[in-house]
């Protein structure tokens, strides 16, 4: 049921796929727009049956919907001033097995012209390697990158994953 109505009645697509090999990994959704993004990822974590987890701010977690978004793989992230964050949510990849978190580097569902550097840190403090993802609206692909692994040198590895989302197109830019 969920093919069907990813494939056939949204008339969305799958390029690529994720390394099974790979536990544990910084999975950063690219760009990042519209609501709508929050189903296009849940269809295709569906379809590809591979665990995604993300985090979200606590408020969210409240009442039946915070048991939902629970269920859904999400985290409750505490967003009060004054925490390192990056630190917090790095440690999150120590205490599991398996965790593969997905950020939208932007930060944000407005479009932007530079991402937040916190994803990046992420990962090199986790260890793990970046998964680029882009949900292009003007294609209706959901693009599967290569594991990216950091090399401490924020300025030339962002050059290089940007790379990945040239011409993608997210739902604001249609």
């Amino acid at each position: 049921m969920v093919k069907f109505i990813f494939y056939k009645l949204l008339g969305w697509n799958i390029e690529g796929k994720f390394d099974p090999t790979i536990k544990k990994s910084v999975v950063i959704v690219v760009p990042h727009t519209s609501w709508h993004d929050f189903y296009v990822g849940a269809f295709t974590r569906k379809i590809i049956q591979v665990d995604i987890n993300y985090i979200a701010k606590k408020e969210l977690f409240k009442g039946p919907l915070g048991a939902y978004l629970k269920w859904m793989g999400g985290s409750p992230l505490d967003r009060t001033a004054g925490q390192n964050k990056v630190e917090a949510i790095a440690k999150l990849f120590q205490e599991k097995d398996e965790f593969r978190l997905a950020l939208a580097p932007e930060g944000t569902r407005k479009k932007v012209q530079h991402w937040k550097s916190g994803f990046y840190w992420i990962a090199v403090l986790a260890k793990v390697p970046i998964i680029p993802v882009a949900f292009d609206y003007g294609r209706k692909t959901v693009r599967i990158g290569q594991a990216f692994y950091p090399t401490a040198n924020y300025e030339k590895d962002y050059k290089l994953l940007q790379l990945f989302y040239k011409n993608i197109k997210g739902k604001a830019d249609l």
